[in-house]
C-alpha cells in the first residue's frame, strides 16, 4: 500500500470517529506524522501537543489501521475516569471497541480480560494504578505485553518527577516497555510538559528500542481570553461568582484549591439560583459520572471542581473556565484551563486569587520525597520483618503519613528496592542509592513553579505568552487578547446586597468532626496494648469545629490564629460567639439536649478543656467562656504528663501520633470527683484536630473516669 493510499484509509477513519462519515475530514499534516510513524514506521513517538489539539485522534486512527493489519489491540494507560468515559465514547463511533480497567468496574475485570485473549476488543483502557498491582502485574500484564499491537501512555508528564503532577504507578511502564515486543509502536502523549520533562520522558520511551522521535507543536490557545480579578477577600470572590457568572457564556468549570472550597462555592452559587454541581475527590462515582453528564449536555450552568476534574475531561463548547483561588504551579493551570474553548471560537479564563492560596500550597506541599533516614528506616523494617508488612504495620515502624508512605513505597518499588506481594510490601536485598541532588532539584522546582504563579498574577506583560513560556514553548509570543494585552475586560465589581449575602454564608459557623472508631494497626509492636474496635463505652461521639483549615470561610479566619508563629492569646469574642452558636446548633440537631427525648443527646453536665502545651490561653479561655456562656460548670483541664513537645506532634501517621499520646494524659482527682458526682456528657474544648487522635485518647479517659459522652468541640478541623 503506498503513502497515499494509507493516508486516504486514515482520513476515513477519522470521518467515521468524529462523526461525519463521507464527509471532508482530514487528518492534519502533524496528525499524520504521528500516524505514519505508528503505523509505518512502528516507530516509538512522544507527542507534546496543546490541549485540544486531537492527541486520542491519533491513537484511535492507529488503533483502526494497526488492527485492519492483524495487530493486536492497543492498550492505553489513562489517569482519570473521565478521560476513559470520553475515550469509549469515542471510539464506538469509529466502529472501535474499547473497554475500560479501573477503581470503578472491578466486578467487569475478568469477562474484559477474556474479550481481550479473544481478540474482541480493540482498545484496553488501564488506569497506572493497576500497574502497581500484584495480581495485574503478575498475571495479566505479561499477557498483555505479549499480545499489545500499540501502546498508548496518554498525560505522559506523569511520568517525569520533573513534571508538575508526577504520580509513582506511571513508572511502572518502564517493565512494561521492556516486555513488548520488537516492533510494537508506543504513543506518548501530553499537553503539559517543558523541554526538561519532554527529554525525560523521552528517554524513557526510547530505552531499548532507538531514540524516540519527539513531536513538539506550539501550545497557543487562540480562542481562550485570558484575566485576572483581584478581590479584596473570600467573600467579595463569591460574590462576584454569583453578579457576573451568568455573564460568561455557555457551561464551564469553577475550579477551587480545596474539597471545602469548591462544597462552599456551590452551596451559595445553588442559594442564589444557580444550577451547578460539585465535583471533588469526595463526590462518589455515580456522581461524579452524572455531573460530567450534566456538564456535557450543558444541564448546569458549572461543576465546581477541584483538580480531581482535570485531566482528560472533553468538552468542545466548554465556555469558561475560573480558578477560585490559584493553583501552585503555572503549568498545572495551564492545564486546567485548557478544558476551555477547544470547539468554540472564544472562552474566557479567569483567576480570582485569594490570600489564602499560599497558605493552602503549604498545607498541600508536604508531598516531597522523604529524607534518607525516614527511607532507610523502612528499608530495615521490611528487611528485618522476614515477611510482607503491609502500609498500617509499616506506620508503626516509620513517621510518615499513610500517603506519603505509599507513595514512597511506589518509588522504591519503581527502583527496585521493594516490590509489593500478596500481603504488602517485602525487601528485594538490591543496593539502593537516595538520590539526594535529584530530590533536592524537584523541590527547588516546586518552588520555583510557586514563584511563577505568583508572577502570573502581578504580570503586566502578555499572559498566554508567559505560560507559554513556563512550557518552554519557543514560539511563545504576546496573544493580543488577554487583560494585559487588549484592557481590562472583567467587570470587578460586586453589589453590596450580594457580598452582604456572601459574607452571611462564609460567617456560618460549624463543621461535623467525625470520631475514631478503630485504633491504627501494629500498635503492641509499638509497646501500646490496643488493637481493633475502640470499644462503644470509650469512644468519642461526632463532634463540632468552627470550620475547616482548608476552607475560604472560617478556614480564612483560623489560619492566622492557629499558625505555629501565631502568640497564644485569650480567644477572641468573634470566635468565642461563634462558637456558642454552634454548640446552639449542635443542640437543636440533637433534641435540644432534652434527656426525655428518644435519641436526644443529654445537657453536658460540664466543660472540659485539653491540656495545650502551645496555646493554653487560648484553649483555656475558649473553655471558660463556653461553659460560662452555656451557663455550665468548668470541670478543669486533664493533666499532661508526657514528654515535652509530643503532645504538640503534628503530620504524623496515626500509629506514631497514638504513640507519643499513649499515656500523656491523666484525669486529676478534682475532675474525676466532678464526673463521678454528677455523671453525664461532657463538652470536651480543644483548638484543633488534624489526626483525631488526641480526642480519642482524651475522651477514653474521661469515659472511663464516668462521663456518658464526650462531646468535642474544637476551632478547626484540617479535613
Amino acid at each position: 500500500m503506498t503513502n497515499l493510499e494509507l493516508r486516504t484509509e486514515a482520513d476515513a477513519i477519522l470521518a467515521e470517529l468524529v462523526g461525519a462519515p463521507g464527509g471532508s475530514a482530514r487528518l492534519r499534516e502533524d496528525q499524520w506524522q504521528a500516524v505514519a510513524a505508528l503505523v509505518e514506521e512502528r516507530r516509538r513517538a512522544l507527542v507534546v501537543q496543546r490541549t485540544g489539539w486531537g492527541k486520542s485522534a491519533v491513537y484511535f486512527v492507529a488503533t483502526a489501521l494497526l488492527r485492519r493489519r492483524g495487530s493486536g489491540p492497543t492498550v492505553i494507560i489513562s489517569p482519570l475516569l473521565a478521560l476513559m468515559r470520553n475515550q469509549v465514547e469515542a471510539a464506538a463511533r469509529a466502529g472501535i471497541q474499547a473497554r475500560t480497567i479501573n477503581s470503578a468496574n472491578p466486578e467487569e475485570w475478568d469477562t474484559i480480560y477474556g474479550e481481550v485473549e479473544r481478540g474482541e476488543t480493540d482498545v484496553l483502557l488501564v488506569s497506572p494504578e493497576r500497574l502497581n498491582s500484584v495480581d495485574f502485574r503478575e498475571q495479566v500484564l505479561p499477557k498483555l505485553a505479549a499480545t499489545t499491537g500499540l501502546l498508548v501512555v496518554d498525560e505522559a508528564h506523569c511520568i517525569s518527577d520533573w513534571g508538575h503532577d508526577f504520580r509513582p504507578d506511571y513508572r511502572r511502564l518502564r517493565a512494561m516497555l521492556a516486555e513488548l515486543a520488537p516492533g510494537v509502536p508506543v504513543l506518548a502523549t501530553t499537553a503539559t510538559a517543558n523541554a526538561r520533562v519532554t527529554a525525560d520522558v523521552a528517554e524513557q520511551l526510547g530505552t531499548g528500542a532507538g531514540e524516540a522521535l519527539v513531536l513538539r507543536g506550539t501550545l497557543e490557545r487562540e480562542s481562550l481570553r485570558l484575566g485576572v480579578v483581584r478581590l479584596p477577600d473570600a467573600a467579595h470572590r463569591l460574590g462576584w461568582l454569583a453578579e457576573h457568572l451568568d455573564e460568561l457564556q455557555g457551561s464551564g468549570i469553577i475550579y477551587t484549591l480545596t474539597v471545602a472550597a469548591a462544597e462552599e462555592a456551590t452551596a451559595f452559587l445553588r442559594q442564589r439560583g444557580f444550577d451547578v454541581s460539585s465535583y471533588t475527590g469526595r463526590t462518589e462515582n455515580a456522581d461524579r459520572l452524572q455531573a460530567e453528564t450534566d456538564l456535557q449536555e450543558n444541564r448546569v450552568k458549572a461543576l465546581v471542581a477541584t483538580s480531581a476534574l482535570g485531566m482528560g475531561f472533553d468538552k468542545p463548547d466548554l465556555g469558561f473556565v475560573i480558578h477560585l483561588g490559584s493553583p501552585s504551579s503555572p503549568i498545572a493551570y495551564y492545564q486546567q484551563v485548557g478544558r476551555a474553548g477547544r470547539g468554540v471560537e472564544h472562552a474566557d479564563v479567569l483567576l480570582l486569587p485569594g490570600k489564602e492560596d499560599e497558605a493552602i500550597w503549604r498545607y498541600f506541599a508536604d508531598t516531597a520525597f522523604p529524607p534518607e533516614a525516614q527511607v532507610r528506616q523502612t528499608l530495615t523494617a521490611l528487611a528485618e520483618a522476614g515477611r510482607p508488612l503491609s502500609v498500617p504495620a509499616l506506620e508503626a515502624a516509620v513517621d510518615l503519613r499513610r500517603t506519603r508512605l505509599e507513595t514512597m513505597l511506589k518509588v522504591l518499588d519503581v527502583d527496585g528496592a521493594v516490590k509489593r506481594v500478596k500481603g504488602g510490601w517485602s525487601s528485594t536485598g538490591l543496593p539502593w542509592t537516595y538520590d539526594s541532588e535529584r530530590y533536592a532539584w524537584v523541590a527547588r522546582q516546586r518552588a520555583a513553579e510557586q514563584q511563577a504563579m505568583r508572577d502570573y498574577v502581578s504580570a503586566t506583560g502578555c499572559r498566554m505568552e508567559f505560560l507559554r513560556r513556563q512550557l518552554d514553548d519557543e514560539g511563545a509570543v504576546p496573544c493580543g487578547r488577554c487583560d494585559n494585552c487588549a484592557g481590562v475586560w472583567a467587570d470587578a465589581s460586586v453589589s453590596a446586597e450580594t457580598l452582604t449575602g456572601a459574607a452571611r454564608e462564609l460567617d456560618r459557623p460549624g463543621v461535623e468532626v467525625e470520631p475514631r472508631r478503630m485504633w491504627p494497626t501494629g500498635m503492641p509492636a509499638l509497646g501500646v496494648n490496643l488493637k481493633g474496635r475502640i470499644p462503644a463505652k470509650e469512644q468519642c461521639s461526632t463532634g463540632r469545629a468552627l470550620g475547616r483549615l482548608s476552607d475560604i470561610g472560617w478556614g480564612n479566619r483560623l489560619r492566622p490564629l492557629l499558625a505555629d508563629t501565631a502568640p497564644d492569646t485569650p480567644v477572641p469574642d468573634d470566635v468565642l460567639q461563634a462558637a456558642v452558636a454552634v454548640i446552639a446548633d449542635w443542640a437543636r440537631s440533637a433534641g435540644g439536649w432534652a434527656p426525655n427525648v428518644p435519641d436526644a443527646t443529654a445537657r453536658p453536665v460540664g466543660v472540659v478543656a485539653v491540656p495545650s502545651m502551645t496555646r493554653p490561653q487560648l484553649v483555656g479561655s475558649l473553655a471558660r467562656g463556653v461553659a460560662t456562656v452555656g451557663r455550665l460548670p468548668f470541670l478543669g483541664s486533664l493533666t499532661y504528663t508526657g514528654p515535652d513537645g509530643a503532645h504538640a506532634a503534628r503530620r504524623s501517621n496515626s500509629a506514631q501520633r497514638l504513640r507519643a499520646l499513649s499515656g500523656a494524659f491523666a484525669v486529676p482527682d478534682e475532675l474525676a470527683a466532678a464526673l463521678a458526682a454528677a455523671p453525664g456528657p461532657v463538652l470536651l474544648i480543644d483548638d484543633s484536630t488534624e489526626s483525631g487522635w488526641t480526642l480519642a485518647v482524651a475522651a477514653r479517659l474521661l469515659r472511663q473516669a464516668g462521663a456518658e459522652q464526650v462531646l468535642p468541640l474544637v476551632l478547626a478541623t484540617s479535613g
